[in-house]
């Protein structure tokens, strides 16, 4: 069963901006402010108070991101943004605000502890894009779209490329930003947005085995394995090979290490702790 969150940007509204089902280890985060699902203050606190009670709960291996609607989401609520232009300073305050929020919660989803999955089912556009790349996978329908239009309307779109441009090849990103243009999922996939494509009436299906796939895997060695993912990025290689010897290391001398290599020569089934 779906659980409603209660943060809502209108107070009148029945039905929650996010919608959060737990079951067999797979969080399901859904964005539930269409038409657009745009990622307003009150939608984007929403996602980091749940990703913040997941990083800690053992209940959750594995998060999905999904939306309902044909957007996926179509990045900061401008018209949010524009109602503070009244403000004494413009609205300075207020889009500082909202784009470092939207950047937390993108480093939220880089440093948690599970990994995430983007299941997307429409167009992702701006900060919707940005979400999709700061997902760990994503997995799309044959029909959903990609853009970073900032730069039609004057607004160069400087944070979501901070996400597209670690995801996608360079000059794909820069094409991207650079002419605002939409992408189909085929080109999505060329560029490296995304990991599938596959049919609509598959999506869901397609999603659920990735996450219990992953669900079933020791949740301490997918915690070390994802920190070091990023954090060797970011290195030379031989800093990065320094490192990566050192994570081997640390792993090997874990309970779920000994536990799984013993169930690998004993041709059997691990039993993990996340010791």
């Amino acid at each position: 069963m779906a659980e409603i969150v209660s943060f809502r940007k209108d107070p009148d509204r029945a039905d929650g901006l996010l919608l959060r089902s737990l079951r067999d280890g797979v969080l399901r985060l859904v964005l539930n402010d269409p038409p657009a699902n745009a990622l307003s203050i009150a939608l984007l606190e929403a996602l980091m108070a749940e990703l913040e009670k997941a990083g800690s709960d053992v209940d959750v291996r594995v998060v999905v991101i999904a939306s309902t609607g044909s957007v996926f989401s179509a990045g900061h609520d401008l018209k949010e943004l524009t109602a503070h232009r009244v403000d004494e300073d413009q609205g300075a305050a207020f889009f500082e605000k909202s784009f470092r929020l939207c950047a937390d919660l993108m480093l939220k989803i880089t440093h948690l502890p599970k990994p995430v999955i983007a299941q997307i089912d429409g167009l992702a556009t701006a900060a919707g894009c940005q979400l999709v790349a700061s997902c760990d996978l994503a997995i799309c329908t044959d029909t959903s779209t990609f853009c970073t239009p900032g730069v039609n309307i004057g607004l160069f779109c400087s944070t979501p490329m901070v996400a597209v441009t670690r995801a996608a090849h360079r000059k794909q990103a820069m094409e991207m930003l650079l002419t605002g243009e939409t992408i189909d999922a085929s080109t999505a996939k060329d560029f490296g947005l995304v990991n599938r494509i596959v049919p609509k009436q598959y999506l869901a299906q397609v999603v659920a085995k990735y996450a219990a796939v992953i669900a079933g895997k020791s949740p301490l060695t997918l915690k070390i394995g994802k920190e070091a993912f990023y954090r060797q990025l970011d290195l030379p290689v031989e800093a990065a090979y320094d490192y990566a010897s050192k994570v081997m290391v640390e792993s090997m001398l874990t309970r779920d290490a000994q536990e799984g290599i013993g169930a690998f020569l004993g041709k059997r089934k691990p039993e993990w702790k996340g010791e």
